[in-house]
């Protein structure tokens, strides 16, 4: 290591540059020098390297033996730290730049009301990383940075890592900020239960099943779909509180409902993390399909008719008491009726937009 860094128009010059500086103007050996100083020869050498800081004890040796006061040598090395993390800083900065290539910025300022800045990228990733609350963007490049990637595909991208993250960031802060009691798993079971029965209420279940399950100690937090993300859900254990995320990826009431039971069923498994493709996870898929339609129902259903139409659908799901289009979502999924038919599509679907107020 060198004892000055040089860095585009900065450098930044260790104590031992200067040090150096006196030994060789002392015509003493450094082991002399070390000896006169009260130092080890070793000790000397390192710090002569820039290898090591400048301690006060040494500070205040070199002031004793030369004259100088301890404040002098300790401004040097704080003059030199200064320079060295600013020089660092921008070395950082150049990291985050690769990094906020891969993040739409518009996200963040339609959403969450950051400031507009146009063609400003260093501001707007200031911004980015201050609402975040990560001393870096390059932190989001950590798989598993703040949870676990329960499964996903082999070629998960970085772009898919960095928006993932970023997601799950938003909603731990938003759980940290959540004023519920701690996670009770018997309460909990109980606004699942009352959950089941607002599928239908379109327009005004969110708020009521987010603040039943803020009384069990859930944190139900619903963001827009970050782009490039991958995420369906994510769960996680937050200060003893449970975030409990989904957001709008897909759009429809149905995905949403199986999205959320899906990771309900995480949750009551002890199974904490995010939810990329919900296929592989079979356990909470299993919760997910056996809570939203009974299983046994189901199977009956399936086998009485030969096809589905909508009114065979519709009096299906006043029959177990569920919105129509998770019905219909089930039977897609199954490949009962064709993802081509727009016409049931179009009758049976709700879309879901989260908005953030």
């Amino acid at each position: 290591m060198s004892n000055y860094i040089e860095y585009n128009d900065k450098i930044a010059f260790h104590p031992g540059y200067y040090l150096k500086e006196l030994v060789d103007e002392s015509g003493l050996t450094q082991e002399d020098f070390a000896k006169r100083l009260g130092t080890t020869p070793k000790n000397l050498s390192i710090l002569i390297r820039g290898e090591q800081s400048l301690s006060i004890d040494v500070a205040t040796k070199l002031s004793r033996m030369l004259g100088t006061t301890i404040a002098y040598w300790l401004n040097l090395q704080q003059a030199y730290d200064e320079k060295l993390a600013e020089i660092q800083s921008e070395e950082e900065l150049k990291r985050e730049r690769e990094v906020f290539k891969l993040i739409d910025y518009k996200y963040f300022r339609d959403h969450f009301k950051l400031p507009d800045l146009p063609r400003r990228v260093d501001e707007q990733i200031k911004c980015v990383r201050e609402f975040l609350s990560v001393s870096s963007l390059t932190v989001l490049e950590e798989e598993n940075l703040a949870v676990n990637f329960r499964s996903y595909s082999d070629n998960l991208s970085r772009s898919n890592t960095v928006n993932a993250n970023a997601m799950v960031q938003i909603g731990i802060n938003q759980t940290i900020k959540a004023e519920i009691p701690k996670y009770n798993k018997k309460k909990f079971e109980k606004a699942v239960s009352f959950a089941l029965t607002q599928t239908k209420n379109h327009s005004v279940f969110f708020p009521a099943i987010k603040e039943a399950f803020g009384e069990a100690g859930v944190a139900l937090v619903a963001l827009p779909n970050l782009k490039n993300s991958g995420i369906n859900g994510a769960t996680k254990r937050v200060d003893g509180k449970i975030m409990l995320m989904v957001n709008d990826r897909r759009h429809y009431a149905d995905t949403f409902w199986f999205t959320l039971f899906h990771e309900i069923g995480h949750i009551l498994n002890g199974d904490l993390g995010v939810s990329f493709h919900d296929e592989a996870e079979d356990e909470a898929d299993h919760y997910e399909q056996m809570k939203l339609i009974p299983q046994e129902r189901y199977e009956e259903f399936i086998q009485q008719h030969s096809y589905f139409d909508e009114a065979i659908i519709c009096q299906f799901a006043r029959d177990i008491d569920r919105d129509p289009g998770i019905v219909l979502g089930r039977l897609l999924r199954d490949k009962l009726v064709p993802e081509t038919d727009m016409r049931l599509k179009n009758k049976l679907r709700h879309s879901y937009n989260v908005v953030i107020s």
